[in-house]
């Protein structure tokens, strides 16, 4: 008996539309990941926490601002508001940084990311930068709303606006570290796991045992480890740097002479936890 073949037409067409490139898919990556960090784009249950932090915050940001228009007291500067709110920082990248990447590892997704045109640099790029608008946005929008607060409220009309933003900006500068900081090393532990609790779980832990080791070296006898006690907490070192800078020490740590040190440490933390990052995603995209 023979065998004939038939040739069918499923309609399958070559792609026929403009390539947009690398820039367009790390956009779209980024963009992808700002609006996951809320929630947008997907089920309800995904939106409670990060808005409920969000929710929280904005309202802390309303009764400061409330305060400060009716009774002129400051009860905390922008760089102390993003200082007591750490803690909500903290659960807040580790839910969202293994929603960001670990999913993709979980869901064998990343094979598909790694396809040209996307690199493994792209993938990092994206994630980071959108992790990091997210905890900006969490941290500047509070702020600006105590900026509102104060500057429309005083009595020293376009110079007291003006005062009051040179106040702001370094704020803001300070919430970009505390974003820059948190999203690298949460993101760095996530991407070891597709387990989303796991990552989540060593993301707090991370941030809460290395409190202890500030605890301990900032009672020694010692001036030199009490100066140098910030160094041993991604908290405390972001607290060290803002000192430093600002000069202000009151209700804070006192870096000391070793402030300079904070800052190299903080920039060398980002870096590396970059570099990880990209050898990482590239290991992956190798295999």
């Amino acid at each position: 008996m023979s065998e004939t073949g038939v040739i069918h037409d499923i309609g399958y067409q070559r792609y026929a539309g403009e390539r947009l490139g690398r820039l367009a898919a790390l956009n779209a990556l980024y963009v992808h990941g700002l609006r996951a960090s809320f929630g947008l784009g997907r089920s309800a249950k995904a939106k409670i926490f990060p808005w409920l932090v969000a929710g929280i915050m904005l309202l802390v940001a309303v009764i400061l601002a409330a305060v400060r228009s009716q009774l002129k007291q400051v009860i905390f500067t922008y760089v102390q508001f993003a200082d007591q709110m750490s803690w909500l920082i903290i659960f807040f990248v580790a839910i969202l940084a293994p929603a960001l990447v670990s999913r993709d590892m979980r869901s064998g997704t990343l094979p598909l990311y790694f396809s040209r045109p996307l690199r493994a640099a792209d993938y990092v790029t994206a994630k980071f930068a959108a992790l990091t608008t997210a905890v900006w946005l969490l941290l500047g929008v509070p702020q600006f709303i105590m900026f509102l607060g104060a500057a429309f409220t005083g009595d020293d009309g376009a110079k007291g606006v003006w005062n009051e933003f040179l106040d702001l900006a370094p704020g803001w500068g300070y919430s970009l570290l505390w974003a820059l900081l948190f999203s690298g090393i949460s993101l760095l532990i996530a991407s070891f796991t597709g387990k989303q609790a796991f990552a989540a779980g060593g993301i707090v832990a991370v941030f809460l045992l290395t409190t202890p080791i500030f605890g301990v070296l900032s009672i020694l006898p010692s001036t030199t480890a009490n100066e140098m006690a910030g160094l041993a907490s991604p908290m405390t070192l972001i607290a060290g740097v803002g000192a430093w800078l600002s000069g202000n020490t009151e209700n804070t740590l006192d870096p000391g002479r070793f402030g300079p040190v904070y800052g190299i440490e903080a920039v060398c933390l980002i870096a590396v936890c970059l570099l990880l990052l990209l050898a990482r995603y590239r290991k992956v995209a190798s295999l």
